[in-house]
Order: structure tokens, then C-alpha cells, then sequence
């Protein structure tokens, strides 16, 4: 190997990996950022405090609007009530989450990173929290450089202690969405809860301190897939943040500017104040165009239209745009905003199906089941008097929370035939009267018996039907009556 591979052409170690750089986000007032504090405030409300709703279900079943009930094998979302085997509507719900976010992405960029991912929001938390104790930018820049002192103590002391409590509030709200939360709460203040609350709780807290505290940005750049997806899937019709650069350039400071325009030459809005590089939360500088690492968040936008206002010239120098667009201004023609689209309209249509699909699913589905299976030996018996007996194993299902009675029925038989379940004694014109627990399943050996003296064919397509006597409800299932 050659001293140069080694040690790259000018004689120095050649860096495999650049060390990461602390970003100082500046505190900036403006729409977007006043969009930010609200979705904050919505979603984080949402996710603290939506354990502690209740919903009346009836009885035997909880009342906690929102819960995955683990042990009792239940998912529950106020009037919707999820079973283990229908898993299929998790599947329906992670079609529309991906369908959902390429939406977004077609609509506006990274618009989910900026505003509604939880690294961004509890991010932006924590920067809050960081800015009270510390100052902004430029004070936690000279904050960071002062040597320690009890003061500096202090303060990083509280920070930290306000970012763990945060995350332990955080990691605690999670595992109320397992358990009822009042009665959890009361559990984990008295260290009676499960020993995997406690495990879970310092879990997420630790992931919440370390995520939003100290990684920050390098999840958004890194760590997150989405950046390298959402670049493949973008086309030249999505709105992005964007630098008008056909108005900000040739940028200069404010006098240099207005110099130059006294002179009669061109010169550009932008006054070089690099107050949006600045403001972004993950260090970029959206006068290089559109990066990777800009989560399209609209702070740079807040910073920019701030300034502008207060040098007199038109806010929008930097906004929601396309570089088509850009292009259009330069050439003296009007912008043009293609938010419904092919794309944009066949996403939609992806998310209307699958959801309508899912709706239908749940409107239209059983709360009792019921399923057979024909005994494999012997397969018939024939009776002394001619009759011919059929055996079957037949498991019955109530998903309601309640005792409910269901009619067990044979269809496809001679009139006469017999049904018989074993262990049943309320019979209603040979068709037994069965009683399913709540929430419970109830298997039975169910005889078929056909009339004497009736020919049999050697195969009857037959359907075990079961009505429940009050609300109605009917499910089958089929099978066949065999004989010589």
C-alpha cells in the first residue's frame, strides 16, 4: 500500500467519518412556527393524557377508551374492538400510514419530518426547555465555552433533571396503553405494577432522553430511512422550502446592496444575514438548495420573512416552492401549483379504498363464529333401524362481552333428520338451544342423524347454521353428511 492511500496526498491521516457538530437552533416567532407549537400541543395532549378517557362498553368489558388489553387479547379504540385474529386491520392500517406519508410527500417534501414526526416534536420540546434554562443561541454558544462554575451546574443540573422528566413522563404514558391507567398509575406510585412496566418505562425514557436530548438532528440525517425513500419518491411538482434564488441573488449586506442598486446594478434581496441557517434545527443552509438533511419544517421561512419585515422588502424570499416554479419567474411567466395531480390523486384513491375497505370489514363483520369438523372414524354408523348417524366436533365462538344463546341448525338433510348436541338438554324442534359464556368459546360433539328409510347419496353438502335469539346474528359453516 502506498504512503499516499495511507495517508491521503498531503501527508495527513485521511477522516473516514466527520465528527458531528452541535447545532445551536435560534429561537424564531412566525406562522410556521406558530404551526409547530400547535401540532405540538395537539399530539403530545393526545398521546399524554388519551389513556385516562373512558368509554362505556357495557359490562365485563374495560372502560379506558384506548387500550391493548395483552392479557385479555383485545385491542380497543372507543367503539371499535379488535380481536387477535383479525390482524389484518394492522395490516390495513400500516397501507395507509405508508400511503399516507407519501401523500405528504408528493404534496409538500418532508412535511412529516418538520411537523408531526415524534423526533421532531419531542426534539422541539426539548429545545424549549433547553432555551429557558440556557438562553438561545447565542448564549448556550458562550454558555457551552464557560468554565464550570456552581452556576453552570446548576443550570445543566436543572436541564437535564427537566429533559428526564419529560422522558419519564413520556416512557410512563406508554404503558398506559396496556393496562387501565388509573389503576396502573396507582400500582407504579406504590411499586406494586408489573416488574415490565418498570422495565418499559426506563426503556422509553432512556430512548426519549438520549433521542430528543442529545442525538437530535443526527436521528433525522442518519439514523431515519425516510430521508433516503422520500428522495426517491419526490418529482419536480412537490413543494419544498426553497431559497427564491431569482430573487436573493447576487446577495450582499443590506449596504452593499442598496450601493449597488444606487449604481444601477443588480443586487439581490437576500442580505446575507444567515439568520435561516441559523434557525434550522438540523444545521442546514437552505440558500444551497434543497438537502437531504432539511426536514422541511418552515423555520428558515419564519427567519427569513422576520427579517425582511424589518429591512422593508417582501417577505417570501425563502417559502413553500419549486425550483419549476423558479424557473418560470425568470422567464417572466406566473408560478404554477400542481398539488392535485396524477400522483397526488392516486394516492388518495389508494387511501379512500383501503380505509373504505377496512370500514366495510368492520361494520359488516361477526360476533359469533362457528366452525365444524366431521369425525374422521368412523365416518358413519348406520342405526338398527336403517337411520344413518354423522359425528362432528363443532366449536362455537361468542365475542360479545356478554352470555348470549344461539339455535344450532342443519341445513341440506331430509325433513326428519335428527341433531343432537352432546351435554345440551334445552332443545326447540330438534335444533339445541346452546349457551356461550362471555367472550368465551364452547366446543360440542353434535350427532346428525338421518331418517330411516331414506336414501342417502354418499356425499350431502350440509351447513351448520346458528342464529343468536336475540339481536338475530346468523353464521355457518359447511360440511358434508356422509353414507354408503
Amino acid at each position: 500500500m502506498s504512503a499516499d492511500t495511507e495517508h491521503g496526498h498531503g501527508g495527513e491521516p485521511e477522516e473516514w467519518f466527520a465528527s458531528a457538530k452541535k447545532i445551536y437552533p435560534m429561537a424564531v416567532h412566525g406562522l410556521f412556527r406558530k404551526i409547530k407549537w400547535t401540532l405540538l400541543f395537539i399530539t403530545l395532549g393526545i398521546y399524554y393524557f388519551l389513556p385516562f378517557i373512558r368509554f362505556d362498553r357495557g359490562p365485563n368489558a374495560p372502560d379506558q377508551a384506548v387500550l391493548v388489553d395483552l392479557t385479555g387479547r383485545r385491542a380497543y379504540f372507543f367503539f371499535i374492538e379488535i380481536w387477535p385474529q383479525e390482524v389484518y386491520y394492522l395490516t390495513g392500517l400500516l397501507i395507509l400510514a405508508a400511503v399516507a406519508l407519501f401523500l405528504m410527500n408528493a404534496v409538500a417534501g418532508r412535511i412529516w419530518c418538520g411537523y408531526l414526526c415524534p423526533q421532531t416534536v419531542w426534539t422541539d420540546l426539548f429545545l424549549f426547555i433547553e432555551r429557558k434554562v440556557e438562553g438561545d443561541r447565542r448564549e448556550r454558544i458562550a454558555f457551552d465555552k464557560e468554565p464550570w462554575t456552581g452556576k453552570k451546574i446548576a443550570k445543566r443540573a436543572t436541564k437535564h433533571f427537566l429533559w428526564l422528566m419529560i422522558a419519564w413522563w413520556t416512557g410512563g404514558a406508554w404503558v398506559l396503553y396496556f393496562a387501565d391507567a388509573p389503576t396502573l398509575v396507582t400500582e407504579l406510585a406504590t411499586f406494586q405494577a408489573p416488574w415490565s412496566a418498570y422495565i418499559w418505562i426506563g426503556i422509553l425514557t432512556s430512548t426519549t432522553y438520549l433521542l430528543a436530548g442529545f442525538m437530535r438532528e443526527q436521528v433525522c440525517i442518519y439514523m431515519c430511512p425516510w430521508p433516503r425513500i422520500q428522495a426517491a419518491l419526490t418529482d419536480e411538482k412537490a413543494l419544498n422550502v426553497t431559497y427564491r434564488w431569482d430573487r436573493g441573488e447576487p446577495r450582499g449586506s443590506l449596504k452593499h446592496n442598496k450601493q449597488l442598486e444606487a449604481e444601477g446594478l443588480p443586487a439581490g434581496d437576500c442580505v446575507d444575514c444567515a439568520q435561516c441557517f441559523h434557525a434550522c434545527p438540523t444545521g442546514v443552509d437552505i440558500r444551497k438548495g434543497l438537502q437531504l438533511d432539511c426536514i422541511q419544517c418552515g423555520l428558515c421561512i419564519d427567519a427569513c420573512d422576520t427579517v425582511m419585515t424589518k429591512v422593508g422588502k417582501p417577505t417570501g424570499l425563502i417559502g413553500y416552492d419549486t425550483d419549476e416554479n423558479i424557473q418560470r419567474r425568470i422567464e417572466g411567466k406566473d408560478p404554477i401549483y400542481s398539488i392535485v395531480r396524477p400522483r397526488t390523486i392516486i394516492y388518495a384513491a389508494v387511501i379512500v379504498a383501503v380505509g373504505l375497505t377496512m370500514l366495510t370489514a368492520l361494520l359488516t363483520r361477526d360476533f359469533a363464529g362457528i366452525n365444524a369438523l366431521h369425525d374422521r372414524n368412523p365416518i358413519y354408523v348406520i342405526q338398527t333401524d336403517g337411520s344413518i348417524r354423522n359425528g362432528y366436533s363443532v366449536r362455537l365462538l361468542n365475542k360479545r362481552t356478554h352470555t348470549r344463546h344461539f339455535m344450532l341448525h342443519v341445513e341440506g338433510m331430509p325433513q326428519g333428520t335428527k341433531v343432537e348436541a352432546v351435554g345440551v338438554d334445552t332443545t326447540f324442534a330438534d335444533r339445541p338451544i346452546i349457551e356461550i359464556g362471555p367472550d368465551q368459546t364452547r366446543e360440542l360433539r353434535v350427532l346428525v342423524t338421518s331418517p330411516a328409510g331414506v336414501k342417502m347419496p354418499e356425499s350431502t353438502p350440509i351447513v351448520f347454521r346458528l342464529t343468536e335469539s336475540v339481536m338475530g346474528e346468523v353464521v355457518t359453516a359447511k360440511d358434508f353428511f356422509k353414507a354408503p
